[in-house]
């Protein structure tokens, strides 16, 4: 059995400014898995980078509020959202609430640095 504890995940900058904990990864761990499930936080006032994957994802809102820009849409997020990101698509989240954005990403198939491209 495999049980991954938040606080025991090192937390990092993202490519794309966020501040990241992996909690599962196929490259990471001896697991079966297809995809990754990392926990992200923006802070306050903060935005991420825009960037795309090669590769669909998913964000779960647990906390904040946010805005979602995907490609050419914008849409407000708060939590219980569940935002569908397709392959390629130029994406990136706003906090514009009054504490930390904080949410769940999931990479299918998982993340790789190769399959992310950034833009300045």
């Amino acid at each position: 059995m495999l049980v991954q504890k938040l606080k025991n995940c090192e937390e990092f900058l993202a490519g794309d400014s966020t501040l990241l904990r992996e909690l599962l990864h196929p490259d990471k761990q001896p697991i079966a898995l297809r995809y990754s499930l990392a926990h992200a936080i923006v802070p306050v006032g903060e935005t991420s980078t825009p960037h795309s994957l090669k590769t669909s994802e998913v964000y779960y809102i647990l906390s904040g509020q946010g805005e979602m820009h995907i490609d050419e849409e914008t849409q407000i997020i708060e939590p219980g959202d569940a935002v569908y990101i397709p392959p390629n698509a130029k994406q990136f989240v706003r906090n514009c609430g009054q504490e930390p954005l904080i949410f769940i990403c999931i990479v299918d198939p998982a993340w790789r640095k190769e399959d992310e491209t950034v833009y300045e």
